[in-house]
């Protein structure tokens, strides 16, 4: 009875093309991302320690970014932690690069973002007259990059609200 099922799934497996099993696309300047980052804080008080990765997923068709942050308590509000996800794919135009993102505080964000030698930049989708963010990943190092969050208010410039860096883990 078992058999059966089994049989089927080798027979479906057999009728898809090679090309659908090709190796993992090549994510380009982005490809630095990829691997499993622990956060380098300041040990200040208040400052928050966190990590992240990018892992290729569905077949290297898309990148799972995981991320969390945890801050102790300080300045009278308690010890708190975030969590995102976010999910990178390849846009419709070469080089063109698409994510959204979630995270435990309810905020779903889409973003396009573009890849060159000097990092990959990630701005939120919108308009002007509305919140946008923009997230940039630059390369310090082999196994070490500096990550910027900025938000820009409606009708604003964008304005650094994080910096911090992060190692690659072994």
């Amino acid at each position: 009875m078992r058999l059966v099922p089994l049989i089927c799934w080798v027979a479906l497996l057999a009728a898809i093309p090679a090309a659908c099993l090709a190796a993992e696309p090549d994510w380009g300047a982005a490809q630095f991302l990829v691997g499993h980052w622990t956060g380098e804080g300041s040990r200040q008080p208040g400052a928050g320690t966190g990590a992240f990765s990018f892992t290729p997923d569905l077949q290297g068709t898309v990148l799972l970014r995981r991320s969390f942050a945890e801050y102790p308590a300080a300045a009278g509000k308690p010890a708190s932690r975030h969590d995102d996800l976010t999910v990178v794919y390849h846009g419709e135009t070469a080089g063109e690069l698409r994510a959204i993102y979630f995270d435990n505080e309810g905020h779903v964000i889409r973003y396009t973002g573009t890849a060159s030698d000097a990092g990959v930049v990630f701005v939120s989708d919108g308009k002007p007259d509305e919140v946008r963010y923009r997230l940039t990943y630059t390369p310090t190092g082999k196994d070490s990059l500096k990550l910027q969050f900025e938000i820009a208010a409606p009708g604003k410039d964008f304005s650094r609200y994080l910096e911090a860096t992060a190692r690659r883990d072994r």
